[in-house]
């Protein structure tokens, strides 16, 4: 199904029955996820309580395995021999392959050039072919469909497909039971297949729920469509979200969103930054950037949840480590938790440890210690070194940089602090 015919309403799309079926159907497949109660972000938030849904602990490490096994558990068994092939930024490429390793169907999945190494990795770990074809997704979806028309693949839909919602849809049961008295329940919107499925359920067990999706701003064409009443396409998306990195809704994704989503909000990439780095401190959870989209719009001032419970849906945590470790510094440099500063010394490499000795003694941490590269600003006399400084707030970090710039035979050139 490539969901080019836009159906008249939510329910001719998904229906609670469905997603019932889906969960019987997945119910020896997926994990049902915890949803972790938070009391830091309920603080941070002014929400009476946070459930944080947690779909980075799933198989696959995200929500999409549900979708996928769902759709390609139905097909017809000659379509199953034939073959299946999608597109994907990288979590419904696991989910996809993954479930044609379960169910014994040949699979193939092109991915965006931006795909995480990691995310193609763990597809071809599963006994995908994988295939890297176009800049940003639309090229893939497009290359995709041809390798379903040439080859006679069955082409499965990231997100614009019955079944795939209806699996994404399991998230939202799940929510219901353990988080029944919820009041407001976040979901990151790519194409929304995943907020139509959540959307479905939640609606039908309580029609004042209010469900909320989450953009980035520089993907961000749900509200403009909202507020149309017709698909927006964006003609480029610019995010570190790559995983929601969509430029459109499409036909069925659409219509469930158009009448069952409450509203949706724009974050900023900085945001989002800043939630990865909080849930890897405060709930010791490794989030991929899309997962964390809901979590950045719980703690800005995207949405009010005051006193409300909130239930907040963890999408996916497939990231690179290393990319990992560079999201969270940046989100702590955002926290104004971590300074670059640019030294000049004067004994190197010996004063670093007068260097160290300094940070530690005032309860910082020094990391990213290297010499850098002289520059006309440079003192003649000096080796420029580059660290990074980890302390507790600006304040802490200006009194370890004054600290440091006191030492004999060093001196603070320069750091990033405003």
């Amino acid at each position: 199904m490539t969901g080019d015919d836009a159906p008249v309403d939510a329910e001719s799309v998904v229906t609670v029955a469905d997603v019932s079926a889906a969960r019987d159907r997945i119910s020896e497949v997926a994990h049902e996820t915890p949803l972790d109660v938070s009391t830091t972000f309920a603080e941070m938030s002014g929400a009476a309580s946070v459930g944080l849904k947690l779909e980075n602990m799933q198989r696959t490490g995200s929500f999409k395995i549900r979708g996928a096994y769902n759709t390609m558990a139905t097909l017809p068994e000659n379509v199953k021999a034939r073959g299946v092939v999608a597109s994907s930024a990288g979590n419904h490429a696991q989910g996809v392959a993954l479930a044609g390793r379960l169910l014994g169907i040949d699979t193939t999945i092109v991915v965006p050039e931006v795909t995480p190494a990691a995310k193609i990795a763990a597809t071809r770990g599963y006994g995908a072919e994988v295939v890297v074809e176009g800049d940003i997704y639309e090229r893939s979806y497009e290359y995709a469909l041809e390798l379903a028309e040439d080859e006679g693949y069955e082409f499965v839909h990231p997100f614009d497909d019955e079944g795939v919602i209806a699996g994404q849809g399991t998230v939202g049961s799940e929510i219901v039971e353990q988080y029944p008295d919820v009041d407001t329940v976040l979901v990151a919107i790519g194409g929304g297949g995943l907020i139509s499925g959540v959307a479905t359920v939640l609606k039908a067990h309580d029609p004042d729920v209010r469900v909320v999706g989450v953009q980035p701003e520089g993907a961000a064409h749900a509200k403009p469509s909202l507020e149309r009443g017709e698909i927006h396409q964006l003609s480029e998306v610019d995010t570190v979200a790559e995983g929601i990195a969509d430029t459109r809704l499409l036909g069925k994704t659409f219509a469930v969103v158009n009448e069952l989503v409450d509203d949706v909000v724009t974050v900023s990439d900085e945001e989002i930054l800043v939630a990865v780095t909080l849930l890897a401190e405060r709930a010791k959870t490794v989030v991929e950037t899309a997962g964390a989209a809901p979590v950045a719009a719980l703690l800005s001032d995207a949405v009010d949840v005051t006193d409300e419970r909130v239930a907040a849906v963890v999408s996916g945590g497939n990231v690179d480590l290393t990319e990992h470790g560079e999201l969270t510094r940046t989100g702590l440099m955002s926290l104004d938790r971590y300074v670059e500063a640019r030294l000049h010394v004067a004994d190197w490499p010996t004063s670093l440890g007068t260097v160290g000795d300094a940070v530690s003694d005032r309860g910082a941490g020094l990391d990213a210690v290297e010499r850098a590269r002289r520059t006309d600003a440079d003192h003649p006399n000096r080796t420029p070194v580059s660290v990074g400084l980890e302390g507790s707030g600006p304040d802490h970090l200006r009194k370890v940089l004054a600290a440091v710039d006191e030492l004999d035979g060093v001196a603070v050139a320069s750091h990033t602090l405003d």
